[in-house]
């Protein structure tokens, strides 16, 4: 099978179900964002896979990975027959995603300033992660404003991932060893 199709050389490419459209469509815009915060987590665990750092963090993490496959696959317009009220997202995914992060939060010291993104290379990428999830929910909502159709259920795990993706950078920081930069207004040094 050829990689190249040469279909997608006119600005066009076909959503999962098979309907024909530009690839300045919205919903390909919205799966490909997808695949880039798969992509930039993929980027993390491969950061991290030489540092001493929790395995079950790390399976957690590649779970979200396969997870964001089908996240993407339904954005592009696919959504399995057995898919609860037509997404593949559930109560028990957010409900997984909430336990782990406060696992992790039990493990990390409380924060009372604004920490600058950063730190050990695992943990810069999944900031970069958390920012990439960040601009997918929020381009879920103008495709929702625009008449788009998006499951509560998928937004509301995407506002949770972003959350689990900036403890999940604290937690790396923090199993490495690492201190997190406090950020400093240039305001009150004045």
């Amino acid at each position: 099978m050829k990689i190249y199709t040469k279909f997608g050389d006119g600005g066009q490419t076909y959503l999962a179900s098979g309907k024909k459209v530009q690839k300045t469509d919205r919903r390909v815009d919205l799966y490909g964002t997808c695949d880039e915060l798969n992509s930039t987590i993929g980027l993390a665990l491969s950061l991290g896979k030489d540092q001493t750092i929790e395995k079950s963090f790390l399976v957690y993490l590649q779970n979200i990975q396969s997870f964001l496959f089908e996240i993407g696959s339904e954005l592009a317009g696919y959504v399995p027959k057995d898919a609860k009220e037509g997404t593949v997202v559930n109560t028990e995914d957010v409900s997984s995603i909430e336990h782990e992060i406060d696992r992790l939060m039990e493990t990390l010291p409380e924060i009372k300033y604004f920490i600058l993104p950063g730190g050990t290379q695992m943990a810069s990428a999944l900031h970069m992660a958390r920012t990439v999830c960040r601009r997918l929910e929020r381009d879920l909502l103008v495709y929702v404003e625009a008449g788009g159709e998006i499951h509560n259920d998928l937004r509301i795990y995407l506002n949770r991932l972003s959350d689990y993706l900036f403890v999940a950078a604290r937690f790396v920081n923090f199993s490495l060893g690492h201190e997190e930069t406090i950020w400093q207004s240039r305001s009150k040094f004045k």
